[in-house]
């Protein structure tokens, strides 16, 4: 792996780069096909499928999301999902 510019990484991210560059890939032998399928089958347990839901909202409130979301440089559907999953584990804080 290059190094990246480890100025901007934190400690965590640095031990991460540091554990990756020990590692020998050329040792690492290739999951069988049947590994691979239990590989696949798990990773599709863990990636639960979402579900869609639709709302009324006023255009108004609809404008300023987008208006956020592109300040944030996302999308605003994509906005709103972060929003709601942030008030939903408590890291949404309302600011007075």
């Amino acid at each position: 792996m290059k190094d990246t510019n480890i100025k901007y990484l934190d400690n965590e991210e640095k031990e991460l780069i540091e554990a990756y560059n020990l590692v020998d890939l050329s040792k690492a032998k290739k999951p069988s096909d049947h590994e691979q399928e239990l590989f696949k089958e798990a990773a599709k347990n863990y990636l639960k499928q979402e579900s869609k839901m639709n709302i009324r909202i006023d255009t108004y409130e609809l404008n300023q999301i987008k208006k956020r979301a592109k300040h944030e440089g996302l999308k605003y559907s994509t906005f709103v999902k972060m929003v709601l999953h942030k008030y939903l584990t408590g890291q949404l804080v309302e600011s007075r």
